[in-house]
């Protein structure tokens, strides 16, 4: 009987799902799941159906089915400012890559006073990228300091944003500054979690600072370096804020990037429904990449 009773309490038991712990944790999640739904979920929702409407602008919607897509694919602009993307990103991520990677090895020293330095060098982070973008606008200036530099050692002055080979570099640079910060941290956690015996043994074989740097410090910090690739290549492919506030996509165009563009033609040209569909092609875009990325790195492990 007692036995009959056990067994009885045994089924009657509530599932994980609705333990008291589960219904804890719905609580603290749901806030942000409604979040999440409400400003990523349903806008991505709301620009799918955009990019196969024709949308004027007394806000009437016709139906256009895949006439959007057809049209863009068609259009030189788009390629145009896809390779100007390409081309950004190509150059943007390993200058953000290096220099996080050299700000997280000069943090990762014993140092007394370290943690100040690397709260200082995560303010670029929390700076907004519109002031970002207009300090570093007056840099690249004629009559700023960076061309000052320039002729006090004898060179000739550039024109940072007016040449159609600087323009892409110089807006590298202010991202590789604006975003540094965020990547030094995720690269340092990854150097702290490395066991400390890997480098006494390379010491005793009196390896050199490099070798220890090229041959443990590298190899374990894959997995962070991946993510910071991962992150970069989307902020590469989503430049907008620097673009906006810099070049205004020029000049001649040099600078006008798919964000740029889907900004342009839904709002300059009222295309919204084009528009949309300029952003659902990034958005897949960004995801085949992301997709390949993770590929390539889980082979090579």
């Amino acid at each position: 009987m007692t036995t009959t009773a056990a067994s009885g309490a045994t089924t009657r038991r509530r599932p994980w799902w609705r333990s008291n712990a589960a219904v804890f944790a719905y609580v603290f999640v749901l806030p942000y799941v409604l979040l999440f739904a409400v400003f990523r979920i349903a806008p991505t929702l709301y620009g799918i159906g955009l990019s196969l409407a024709d949308v004027s602008l007394s806000g009437r919607v016709k139906w256009a089915g895949l006439a959007n897509f057809q049209r863009l694919f068609g259009d030189s602009l788009f390629w145009q400012a896809l390779g100007v993307t390409v081309l950004y990103t190509v150059i943007a991520i390993p200058l953000c890559l290096a220099v996080a990677l050299v700000m997280a090895s000069l943090v990762n020293r014993p140092l007394r006073g370290i943690s100040v330095y690397r709260v200082i060098f995560f303010v670029p982070v929390v700076t907004s990228s519109v002031m970002s973008g207009v300090i570093f606008k007056w840099l690249y200036t004629s009559d700023g300091p960076l061309n000052a530099v320039l002729t006090a050692v004898g060179l000739p002055p550039a024109d940072w944003l007016g040449s159609t080979s600087l323009v892409l570099p110089s807006l590298a640079i202010v991202q590789a500054w604006t975003r540094f910060g965020y990547d030094m941290l995720i690269l340092l956690a990854g150097m702290l979690a490395i066991p400390e015996e890997y480098y006494e043994a390379a010491k005793i074989d009196r390896t050199t600072a490099w070798q220890r740097f090229w041959h443990i410090t590298l190899p374990l910090l894959r997995p962070a370096l991946f993510f910071v690739l991962v992150l970069e290549t989307i902020n590469s492919f989503q430049v907008f804020d620097h673009i906006l506030v810099m070049t205004a996509g020029g000049p001649v165009r040099a600078s006008y990037s798919l964000t740029y563009m889907i900004y342009d033609q839904a709002f300059n040209y009222s295309e919204f429904g084009y528009g949309a569909a300029a952003g659902m092609v990034l958005l897949v875009l960004i995801l085949l990449i992301s997709l390949l990325q993770n590929v390539i790195v889980g082979r090579r492990r």
